[in-house]
């Protein structure tokens, strides 16, 4: 069986690193918010080798729609479609949700490390895709707009599920066979480790297919989602299952100088 959790402080500090380096750059370059947020102009226009390109712009006022009209086949003013209160009410919503998946977890593992564990797997995911979407809106254009967000929630579901997978098993062997925290972590990893990989390629092709292939509408949106579903891999059995069995070493090291 293979020694997982031998590693898991290096598992932890290329996690440390990745955010680290997102965080940087959403506070330098922050985010580049979408006209979903800002409100603006959909311009599309015609491709002299008859196909068309969808621009997005601050907001044209009639009188350049009419200097512009030639080429253009669609012209559409939005305004802000998610405001200032409907975000704050998004974030209440994400931390109302963190909260009830910890309780939830706690409560069906029996442990509130299990709980907390899996929600800073999840605030993991969260942190790279945000930093990821700074850094992709600084060099690559890449706005945030209410697909961005969709994908975001998608994919805390999508870890938050990939990381119960790894505990049930870790739970289900802890009543079998008993033993250390330590090592029916490594055995709850290698048993799952395939099944994982397995699920998460058929999704990964998918994803890059439509980042290629889909067009300017839905490109970002399987970028995000792509993103989110390597870092929800890897952070159920490389940043939830590390964080459990070092906590787990730590409180047992307490209790023994006590």
């Amino acid at each position: 069986m293979i020694d997982w959790m031998r590693y898991r402080l290096i598992y932890l500090v290329i996690s440390a690193l990745v955010i680290g380096i997102g965080v940087f750059s959403l506070f330098n370059w922050g985010l580049s918010l979408g006209i979903d947020f800002t409100g603006g102009t959909i311009l599309e226009y015609r491709l002299p080798d008859g196909g068309t390109k969808i621009i997005k712009s601050g907001l044209i006022d009639e009188t350049k729609r009419e200097e512009i009209k030639e080429e253009i086949v669609r012209f559409e003013n939005v305004g802000p479609a998610i405001g200032p209160e409907l975000i704050k009410k998004t974030v209440y919503a994400l931390a109302i949700s963190a909260l009830a998946i910890l309780l939830w977890i706690a409560y069906q593992f029996k442990s509130i490390k299990f709980g907390i564990s899996a929600t800073l797997a999840t605030l993991h995911d969260s942190l790279v895709l945000l930093g990821s979407f700074a850094l992709l809106g600084h060099f690559a254009g890449a706005e945030v707009d209410f697909l961005f967000v969709t994908a975001m929630l998608t994919i805390l579901s999508f870890s938050v599920h990939d990381t119960i997978v790894v505990y049930d098993r870790i739970r289900e062997s802890q009543k079998k066979f008993g033993g250390s925290l330590y090592d029916l972590a490594n055995k709850a990893t290698s048993e799952t480790m395939v099944r994982s990989l397995n699920n998460s390629f058929t999704i990964i092709f998918m994803l890059v297919a439509l980042a290629l292939l889909g067009g300017e509408t839905i490109k970002w949106f399987a970028v995000a989602l792509l993103i989110g579903t390597i870092s929800g891999t890897y952070s159920s059995p490389f940043v939830a299952v590390p964080i459990l069995v070092t906590w787990d070493e730590i409180e047992k090291r307490f209790r023994v100088r006590k």
